[in-house]
């Protein structure tokens, strides 16, 4: 009878342990697809604006696939010298969400920090959409309408980092999966 107690209370421990959110299919497609790439990095370059007017124009550009973890990846974004940028993909009761984690050199949060949002219900798994949240839209206003796709190519060979603003492209980077660097 103890044995069988003992059991009992061991399975409703692990019944009640918390289980990492569970994403729907094709953004859990997605998330282990990016996981896969866990420990890597990878150069990429600015393929919009082409007119090389933007800020990263002419900048390597690097990405760090540095922390995966059942609920969250991590990925360093450089730019040049600048380490400020990190892509946050995480597990949340809502679903996927991005946030843009943005640090000065110290490692002290940046005053403009952790804006984002949450993935669009998709079939895609190979590309996860998050439009601004309210957080977002009340820390930079100008950002209430971003969208930030990030997907992968049907290939597998590129990562594209792409963000939209009035439903107007404003940048892209493609990274090269095929080269670690």
């Amino acid at each position: 009878m103890k044995q069988i107690l003992l059991s009992f209370c061991l399975l409703f421990i692990l019944a009640c342990a918390k289980q990492p959110y569970q994403l729907s299919k094709s953004q859990q497609s997605f998330y282990s697809s990016i996981a896969t790439h866990c420990g890597k990095s990878y150069a990429g370059k600015v393929i919009f604006p082409a007119d090389g007017k933007d800020p990263f124009a002419g900048q390597p550009l690097t990405m760090h696939v540095s922390t995966c973890s059942d609920t969250t990846i991590r990925i360093p974004f450089h730019v040049g010298k600048d380490k400020s940028r990190t892509w946050v993909l995480a597990k949340t009761e809502e679903g996927l969400q991005l946030k843009h984690d943005h640090r000065h050199e110290d490692g002290t949060p940046d005053e403009v920090t952790m804006y984002g949002g949450m993935a669009l219900a998709s079939e895609s798994n190979l590309e996860q959409r998050f439009p601004a949240d309210a957080f977002t839209a009340q820390l930079l206003p100008a950002a209430a309408t971003n969208e930030w796709t990030l997907a992968l190519s049907p290939d597998g060979k590129t990562f594209s980092y792409i963000l939209k603003r009035d439903n107007q492209l404003r940048f892209r980077a493609d990274f090269d999966l095929t080269r670690p660097l």
